[in-house]
Parts: C-alpha cells; sequence; structure tokens
C-alpha cells in the first residue's frame, strides 16, 4: 500500500536531487529512506528508481509515483491545514488565485468586508499571475480563481461578478486622446505595455490585434499599474486597461481612454470554484459579496 511517507520521499528526490539531501529534508537517514522505498519496490514488484553514478535516474514507475505525489500532497496537505484550523477554532482558510492583473483592487472592495464577517478565516490571495488556474483548483492549491477567461469543467462552476471594457489608455496630450475609438492598424507603430504574461492572456491581442493580424511595433512589459501609467503619460507607449480602472486613474495621471474598434472589447470577470466547495458557509458568502460588489 502507498503510504503518504513514499510520496514525501518521492518529492523530496525531485526537489532536492539526491538521497542525502531528500534525507535530509525528510529529517530521515540515507539508509531508512532507502530501505523505506526497497520495501514498497518489493511489495509491488517495481523498481522506481536506478543508480547513474552519483545520480539517480527514476523509472517510468518512478515518474508516475512522483506525479502521483505532486497531485496527492498539496490535497492532503490542505486537508492538515483545514483539520488543524478546526481543531484551533477557526472556520477554515480561503485562498484566492489571480490571473487578472489590474482586478487586485477590484478584490480589496470585497476582502475588506468579508473579513469582518469571518474573523476566523484565514485569507490568502496568491498572485501568481503564469501559473495554470484550472491545474490550481484541481490540485487543491486555490480554493477560488479569479479571471476574465472561464473553464470549462463539470466539477467547477462560475459566478460573473463583474462587466468590463477593456480601453486603450494614452496620454492625454496626444491626438489618439481626442478620438472616440482606434483600429488595430493604429497600433502598428505603438509601443504596447502590458503586463508580463503570455500573449494568449493578454485581451489586446486575442480579441483585438490578433483577429486582425496586427502586430505593435513593439511590447514592453511591467510589472504594476503605476509603472505602466507613468511610461503612457510620458508618451512612452500605449496600454489597455478596464474602464472603470482608467476612471479611476484619470484623476492622478495625464490618461485617456479610447475604445477598442467601433464595438469595443467586452469582459466579464468571473469567479471559477469547486462545486462541492460552494457548501463551505464562508465562500459561499464570498462568492455572494463579490456578486453584489
Amino acid at each position: 500500500m502507498i503510504e503518504r511517507q513514499h510520496l514525501l520521499v518521492m518529492r523530496a528526490l525531485d526537489s532536492e536531487g539526491s538521497l542525502a539531501a531528500a534525507a535530509d529534508t525528510l529529517n530521515l537517514t540515507q539508509s531508512a529512506l532507502s530501505h523505506s522505498i526497497k520495501k514498497l519496490e518489493d511489495r509491488l514488484g517495481v523498481t522506481l528508481w536506478q543508480k547513474q553514478g552519483r545520480k539517480l535516474r527514476l523509472t517510468q514507475a518512478g515518474e508516475y509515483l512522483l506525479r502521483a505525489a505532486n497531485n496527492l500532497l498539496p490535497q492532503l496537505e490542505q486537508v492538515d491545514t483545514m483539520l488543524r484550523a478546526f481543531g484551533e477554532g477557526r472556520k477554515g482558510q480561503l485562498r484566492l488565485g489571480m490571473e487578472c492583473h489590474p482586478c487586485y483592487e477590484w478584490l480589496m472592495t470585497v476582502v475588506a468586508p468579508f473579513l469582518t464577517r469571518w474573523p476566523d478565516v484565514d485569507l490568502d490571495v496568491i498572485q501568481q499571475f503564469r501559473f495554470d488556474g484550472l491545474a490550481a483548483l484541481r490540485e487543491h492549491k486555490i480554493d477560488i480563481l479569479i479571471t476574465s477567461d472561464p473553464m470549462d469543467a463539470p466539477e467547477l462552476a462560475h459566478c460573473p461578478v463583474l462587466d468590463y471594457e477593456l480601453l486603450l489608455v494614452v496620454a492625454a496630450n496626444t491626438p489618439q486622446a481626442k478620438l472616440t475609438s482606434i483600429n488595430a492598424g493604429d497600433l502598428q507603430q505603438q509601443t504596447l505595455i502590458t503586463f508580463p504574461v503570455e500573449r494568449a492572456r493578454l485581451d489586446v491581442f486575442t480579441h483585438f490585434l490578433i483577429p486582425a493580424a496586427i502586430e505593435p511595433k513593439r511590447q514592453h512589459a511591467v510589472e504594476t499599474i503605476e509603472v505602466m501609467l507613468q511610461l503612457v503619460s510620458s508618451n512612452r507607449g500605449v496600454c489597455t486597461l478596464p474602464n472603470w480602472l482608467v476612471e479611476k486613474y484619470q484623476h492622478h495621471h495625464p490618461i485617456s481612454g479610447v475604445r477598442l474598434g467601433q464595438s469595443g472589447v467586452h469582459k466579464t470577470l468571473y469567479l471559477v470554484y469547486r462545486r462541492d466547495d460552494s457548501k463551505l458557509d464562508y465562500i459561499n458568502d464570498f462568492l455572494t459579496t463579490a456578486s453584489k460588489r
């Protein structure tokens, strides 16, 4: 029978790269670690790894067990966390995954009243913008994913919370600021400032530029909205932001928002969660609060 210790050993070997380092990480002797896996191999009739000099090479069976460890251990760790929380008198833990760079400020308007109502619920916001949101939900690494690109999976549900329009942000003193809309071709000679994610996750590309087969003169990635807006207002390029953020930042920066195309690019922000988790009172309350916002 596979035990949790076997999964921990495989994960430690993968992360540490050697028996000695893995044994130190798990507070085991090297011989105890080897004996544990050897006993499992004998019981199952498989070989999990082979030695090549000082290095180890996982067999196909070992690779399979490693994948299982990476999938199962986060779920088991989440169970530990939840049971410990109940044992300590806390209700639970809510982990929010962010795939939407500019939506953090909207999220804070939801988080503040939620924390007031649920003082015994731990909340964590994970801003790993390059992570796979679907995998994170399935592997129980997060509880709710905030995204504008919902996923189709039977075990997941979607809660729409915010409709918005994506606008091109330009310096207020440019001729473009006087336009009501721009065409994709107008960006051919522009530096497009974006967040540091792949183009497949940038709506200005997927919904505006790529369908028109247009490439901007240059793409410049920056991490924060403030830096992005400083560059735009200094005529160093243009960017795109939701209309409600443009309206907010116009009070602090000399910028204007221009519609992308005649019809505009309209999006909806969703909260994606595991259907079974909606039975938890604090998750259901968070979904309700977010919908009202």
